[in-house]
């Protein structure tokens, strides 16, 4: 059994080197070394140059700033009594998702910065972008500590059930991202019976947009707000877990119609002047899954504007579809206010992005949901931004160990 070695970069090892004990003194939770690490990471994520080339690592390299992790160990530290130490979970295995190839870094990097040993599968399809990050974090061993690369590991190998069994019985937590079947095929491998497993399997995304938000703001800000709303929805090809699919319009139907013709009008401009488009299959693929959607009743209407932009509009809520039809395709749903979301939201769905709401009103509409779905409520232009807090988990309370000390 081997596997490519990708990080630190070598070639083939077996399951058993990478896993021997080397005898180093471990890392401890915020340990400076790593700190230092992650920040020169970020330092090279935000050079021009790279920014240039895949715009969507400059949000990784501002969550990896020495700032935003020294400031996420602060919040950690303060949800503790003085009487509870932390420690290092141990050893954590992550399986990352192919479709989002950079995502195995936020959950990476936060496992490493509460100081535990990490093994990393990188998937054989990701794409150029993981190759652009895995660049980075070996040109970043240079000025690391030696303890970096001893501790952190990061591994390409094929569907080998025999390897993943290995690590898994090894791993002290184990990070499943994917879809649903593949979180329960990764789970059949059986844990260590004091380890367990931290999961983020199918979701769901939308966006909602006040239509008498709409209407008040400037035109400056509505054209914002479609340049925000596309990076939300191009970026991956719309297949993040955070990617918002239908957008809600919340108001009268009359002046709804006029606002989702504005919006689709400027999401249109900011589209070909990005140069965004999408291949003959792609474009193949959402005249499918569309078509596949009107077989199914509830759809009114639908647009292929060009092949990187096609709408729908929804008779009703219900008509509301929770997998992804392929890039560039938006349902529309009118709705009179966001109490007629709240029955149709699932524990599968995770962000609700928006425009033109008030605090009040946001906050309303989470204390109606109870916590049953959506753990996300953020801007335009948020829906990709990672947080230490996802899913509804506090990933770096996740990556350690409590030990609470009463005399």
């Amino acid at each position: 059994m081997t596997l490519r070695m990708r990080f630190p970069a070598g070639g083939d090892v077996s399951v058993a080197d990478l896993l021997a004990p080397d005898g180093a003194e471990p890392l401890a939770v915020g340990d400076p070394r790593m700190v230092d690490f992650l920040t020169t990471v970020a330092k090279r994520l935000l050079t021009p140059a790279l920014a240039r080339r895949h715009p969507e690592l400059g949000s990784l390299g501002f969550f990896l700033r020495r700032r935003e992790l020294l400031g996420a160990l602060e919040r950690l530290h303060g949800t503790l009594g003085s009487d509870t130490l932390v420690f290092p979970r141990g050893r954590v295995f992550h399986v990352p998702p192919a479709n989002v190839d950079t995502i195995f870094v936020y959950s990476w990097a936060l496992s490493a910065l509460a100081g535990n040993t990490n093994v990393v599968r990188v998937s054989p399809r990701s794409a150029e972008a993981a190759d652009a990050v895995l660049e980075v974090l070996n040109a970043s061993l240079a000025e690391a500590d030696p303890v970096v690369a001893r501790t952190q590991l990061m591994v390409t190998y094929g569907h080998d059930e025999a390897v993943t069994a290995q690590l898994s019985a090894t791993s002290d937590l184990r990070v499943l991202w994917g879809g649903d079947r593949a979180v329960e095929n990764l789970r059949r491998h059986p844990l260590a019976p004091a380890a367990r497993d931290l999961t983020f399997p199918d979701r769901s995304s939308f966006a909602m947009l006040s239509v008498t938000g709409w209407v008040a703001a400037s035109p400056q800000r509505r054209r914002d707000a479609a340049n925000a709303f596309a990076n939300d929805a191009y970026w991956f090809d719309q297949a993040a877990c955070s990617s918002p699919r239908t957008i809600f319009l919340v108001g009268a139907a009359e002046p709804a119609e006029e606002v989702r013709a504005e919006f689709v009008a400027l999401l249109d401009d900011v589209v070909r002047e990005r140069g965004w488009d999408v291949d003959a299959a792609m474009a193949v693929e959402k005249r499918v899954g569309a078509y596949g959607l009107a077989a199914d009743g509830g759809v009114q209407r639908m647009v292929f504007h060009r092949n990187a932009l096609a709408t729908l509009e929804l008779a009703e809520v219900s008509a509301t579809p929770r997998h992804w039809l392929g890039a560039g395709t938006f349902p529309f749903v009118t709705v009179p206010d966001l109490a007629e979301l709240v029955p149709f939201v699932r524990r599968r769905d995770q962000t609700l992005t928006h425009f033109g709401f008030d605090r009040d009103e946001l906050m309303a509409l989470a204390s109606r949901l109870g916590g049953r779905g959506v753990d996300r409520i953020v801007p335009f232009g948020a829906a990709l931004t990672f947080a230490p807090v996802w899913d509804g988990h506090d990933l770096l309370r996740e990556f350690v160990r409590l030990v609470t000390v009463n005399d």
